[in-house]
């Protein structure tokens, strides 16, 4: 029997399973070739639902510390994502008057992905990232950038070495972080008074809608609605005024706030509208989080039947992408080398790497034309059509994609 533990955002106990995805290595945590005869420590993949603030939540097995100090994912590497992070910054800086007297924050800034595109508009910039390996790449790139994980008490360094912003940005950082409280806190001391706060977040309704339960991962230790996240903000004197819904990792919100005294700017309709969505879903009561787990089998049972009538039938799969919704997937289905042969990745920080866990094997993606594999796997679904574009060349000897999410589909 487990230990009971407690809610992250409210101290209730945690009763309710969400999802039980069995034993799982930390997605990012990629096998190099001289450690293949090592262990690797696997977690329980449990994620709970708070059957009284309705947070979903991992448990905490790792410090964030341990998992994102050294860090395998690089967002560059990504067309679309940086298109994404293009048009961000199109639309902030005439929305909220940003100019070379503004200060533009970004939390978990990676590889200066975002804040590349404020630096060539002139305006400044920090990049607060935990990652040392990732920061020194956006450095590199003329993007400043200092090395902490972001919290009540970084937020009050930086705030008293006048780094204080108009705008702070935290793009798929949120679902990452353990103390919300303290995360929360630090973006309420960094901001000034009229300043304004972007999040971006995988919601939790598509998730839910749409069975994404391979973007559960240990590295993401909330999966977050926004009667979640409005919560939070209430808490410590912020609140949301705006949100947009977007496509990216299969369905995102990117909500706005502001300080709570801030009269400025008052709720929108879209706001209203994304209220009244998780309202219509049941998001405001436990019975909508118990339907879920059942969803997830099928799923597996219809990708390894796939895997094993292409193998019995003589036909080669692949995987293009590395990434960690990918790891999730392949262990909790049992996937490994003799299913898939490898997979591709873009990145050479991946790439002569082993997935963890599954132990397969990772090349560039000039090895799919090398082997011509019958079908591509395509882990990273979220970006279907850029996959599919990028390498239609697989169609001239035959090959078709797969993906996986919401339900195995072959085009």
């Amino acid at each position: 029997m487990r230990n009971q533990k407690a809610c992250r955002l409210c101290s209730h106990p945690l009763t309710e399973i969400f999802a039980d995805l069995g034993m799982s290595p930390f997605a990012n945590s990629y096998v190099a070739p001289g450690h293949l005869g090592r262990m690797e420590p696997f977690y329980p993949l449990c994620v709970f639902a708070c059957s009284n603030c309705l947070l979903v939540q991992l448990e905490e097995f790792e410090s964030p510390e341990a998992i994102f100090s050294d860090y395998a994912y690089f967002s560059s590497f990504s067309a679309a994502w940086l298109e994404h992070s293009r048009q961000y910054v199109d639309l902030m800086i005439p929305r909220f008057g940003l100019t070379g007297d503004s200060k533009v924050v970004e939390i978990a800034s990676n590889d200066g992905y975002l804040l590349q595109y404020f630096v060539a508009k002139g305006i400044p910039v920090l990049g607060v990232e935990p990652a040392a390996n990732v920061a020194e790449v956006a450095v590199r790139n003329g993007v400043p950038t200092r090395v902490m994980f972001f919290g009540e008490q970084t937020a009050r360094q930086l705030s008293e070495e006048g780094h204080a912003a108009d705008l702070i940005a935290g793009n798929n950082v949120f679902a990452h972080v353990p103390d919300l409280h303290s995360f929360v806190a630090g973006l309420k001391i960094l901001l000034k008074p009229q300043g304004t706060i972007t999040l971006e977040f995988p919601h939790l309704l598509q998730l839910l809608r749409h069975n994404q339960f391979d973007t559960i991962y240990h590295e993401h230790f909330s999966y977050l609605s926004l009667l979640a996240v409005e919560r939070v903000m209430g808490e410590h004197g912020l609140g949301v005024f705006d949100v947009d819904q977007l496509p990216t990792h299969g369905g995102s919100l990117r909500i706005y706030a502001k300080h709570r005294e801030d009269a400025s700017r008052i709720g929108t309709a879209q706001l209203v509208e994304v209220r009244r969505m998780e309202s219509a879903a049941h998001l405001d009561s436990i019975e909508a989080y118990r339907s879920f787990a059942p969803k997830i089998q099928k799923v597996k049972f219809d990708l390894l039947e796939f895997l094993i009538h292409q193998k019995r039938e003589g036909n080669q799969v692949v995987g293009y992408g590395a990434p960690a919704k990918g790891n999730t997937l392949l262990n909790y289905c049992g996937v490994g080398p003799e299913l898939l042969a490898y997979t591709v990745d873009r990145s050479p920080h991946k790439q002569g790497m082993f997935l963890p866990g599954t132990r397969i094997p990772i090349f560039s993606p000039e090895r799919i034309a090398e082997t011509k594999p019958a079908y591509v796997l395509i882990l990273p679904w979220n970006l279907r059509d850029e996959v599919a574009s990028q390498m239609s060349h697989i169609r001239e000897w035959g090959g078709r994609f797969v993906v996986t999410i919401p339900e195995l589909e072959v085009f």
